[in-house]
């Protein structure tokens, strides 16, 4: 009977995760403020894969790990940011831009997940999507946003199935009577449910 070789690890790293790098960018463009800092995030992430990639089981979900690895680089590289002071030429600085600077701070935000959510468009809705709690903002943006299924979203974050469910079912539930509220007070719709006077 012949003996079959295992697979080196650098062989099924290029094979299993290097296919994976456009979903990991679109997940990082998310996150990041551009695309520099997506593509930095994504290069951190795969370095951390592959020195960690004797620890991945062959056979279990890669696109799963990998983004648990991209998700806890994006967080702890956001978190680590936040407690670092902005740094300025003084030079060149006039008191009116350090003003404008602290007036637009985002140190009072709740995670990384809430900023990479406030890429995501018109205002009123990124802020009912903040206002929803962080655990289930979270299931709602890998769900909704990213497109990732159930199993995927429960091994990323680490919670069972069941609880990935329930999460973005009160998520979606609370962000569509949010987003009803907000139809209403645009005028797209009437308070009864009809077609509002906006066109």
């Amino acid at each position: 009977m012949p003996v079959t070789k295992p697979v080196p690890m650098n062989v099924r790293f290029e094979r299993d995760a290097l296919p994976l790098l456009d979903q990991l960018y679109g997940v990082a463009r998310k996150y990041a403020r551009s695309a520099a800092d997506a593509e930095d995030l994504v290069q951190e992430t795969m370095l951390k894969a592959y020195a960690s990639f004797h620890t991945f089981e062959d056979g279990t979900n890669i696109r799963a790990w990998l983004f648990r690895i991209l998700t806890n680089t994006w967080i702890n590289s956001y978190r680590a940011a936040q407690r670092r002071p902005d740094e300025v030429l003084a030079d060149t600085v006039t008191d009116a831009q350090l003003a404008a600077v602290a007036a637009r701070s985002t140190v009072d935000l709740a995670s990384a997940e809430l900023a990479a959510l406030e890429a995501l468009g018109d205002d009123e809705v990124c802020q009912a999507v903040q206002s929803l709690p962080e655990f289930q903002r979270i299931v709602v943006y890998y769900a909704d946003v990213v497109g990732l299924r159930y199993k995927e979203i429960a091994e990323i974050l680490q919670i069972p199935v069941g609880t990935v469910m329930s999460r973005l079912h009160r998520g979606r539930r609370e962000l569509r009577d949010l987003l009803a509220e907000i139809a209403v007070a645009r005028g797209y719709v009437g308070r009864d449910g009809s077609s509002g006077a906006a066109a």
